[in-house]
């Protein structure tokens, strides 16, 4: 057994190479002061080494506890309050006093039981990014950082902070040209509050070398927006978010641009193959009239212009030969009036 002059040396052996919420928030002397008068109960002698060992069972290796821990950064405050809030009344009640292990046992499965339930409740660390395989593929290097990751660690005592691929892989997206193009820097975890974006455009190759970038577009906005697409605006977008100087994520967007005229093109002559048979007669719908009368039902924009023209240019004509006939009528009973004013000698 430890004698007072070692214990501090015994608690170090014993605790030094498992961790816990306890060993994180509860200092040393009131570790001591808690064990002091731990009797062990079959022998009836003290034993402060069995304490030591039932609270590294009790708390130190206890899953529940630990996950309990896990909590957000900046909640670590608040698990130390909710542990000391279990463990300083038990030491100032046991101080100096002898208990046998049973009391022990039974109080610390308590206090253990007690911070399990509170510390749940804190806030949890958000997921990290290697939960969506299907957005980065795992990466040796380099990676970048998720600060808003980051969980409180019982067995260490500190943060670990959520480390996933920083390059992900080329995402592709079609468009036609003079169509509207919107590309989003968009990541499935919670980002700081001070992130800096910044857009990159490699024209039109599909990579990810860093040397082949040129930047476009720097602060604070995750759309990058294209009013009408052309040709040049082919090639690879890269979107790269920043917190404070550390990169979290680099994120490629390969855009391709298809020609309106060659997209017009196509979708006309795909129309036109589906509309033919075999000896190159236009295919007439199943169970429908016959082609001549298909024109007539559903005519063409030709065909509607062509009797159109036709129209109006019959209707010119008809006013024409009407004004022409209207006038040389008139013409004849002019001529005669003359000839009458002529025999009566005016």
């Amino acid at each position: 057994m430890c004698t007072s002059a070692l214990w501090l040396m015994c608690v170090s052996v014993l605790f030094g190479t498992s961790l816990s919420c306890f060993q994180c928030f509860v200092d040393v002397q009131d570790s001591l002061r808690l064990c002091w008068g731990h009797i062990l109960t079959e022998h009836n002698i003290r034993n402060v080494d069995a304490c030591f060992r039932k609270l590294d069972r009790i708390f130190n290796n206890h899953e529940e506890v630990i996950e309990a821990g896990r909590v957000g950064e900046g909640y670590e405050k608040q698990l130390k309050e909710i542990l000391n809030a279990e463990i300083l009344p038990m030491t100032e009640e046991f101080d100096k006093k002898l208990n046998n292990d049973t009391v022990y046992e039974e109080r610390l499965q308590t206090a253990a039981d007690n911070f399990i339930a509170a510390a749940s409740k804190l806030p949890r660390g958000e997921t990290c990014l290697w939960m969506f395989p299907s957005m980065c593929i795992s990466f040796v290097h380099p990676s970048g950082f998720q600060s808003a990751g980051a969980v409180y660690n019982c067995i260490t005592c500190q943060y670990d902070a959520c480390e996933f691929p920083l390059d992900c892989p080329v995402k592709e997206i079609k468009t036609t040209e003079n169509s509207r193009s919107r590309v989003w820097c968009d990541v499935p975890f919670r980002l700081p509050s001070d992130i800096e974006v910044i857009w990159r455009f490699a024209e039109e190759v599909k990579t990810q070398q860093v040397d082949q970038f040129k930047e476009v577009t720097a602060g604070v906005d995750r759309l990058y927006s294209i009013p009408s697409t052309s040709l040049q605006h082919q090639g690879t977008y890269q979107c790269e978010i920043y917190s404070g100087q550390r990169s979290i994520v680099r994120l490629y967007y390969y855009l391709t641009v298809t020609p309106q005229v060659v997209a017009g093109h196509t979708e006309l002559q795909e129309i036109f193959d589906l509309s033919l048979l075999p000896g190159g007669q236009l295919l007439p719908a199943p169970g429908g009239p016959p082609h001549s009368l298909l024109l007539l039902l559903h005519p063409s924009p030709l065909l509607l212009t062509a009797c159109l023209t036709a129209l109006l240019l019959l209707l010119f004509l008809s006013l024409g030969a009407l004004f022409w006939s209207s006038a040389l009528e008139q013409a004849s009973q002019a001529d005669e009036e003359t000839d009458g004013d002529e025999d009566l000698g005016f």
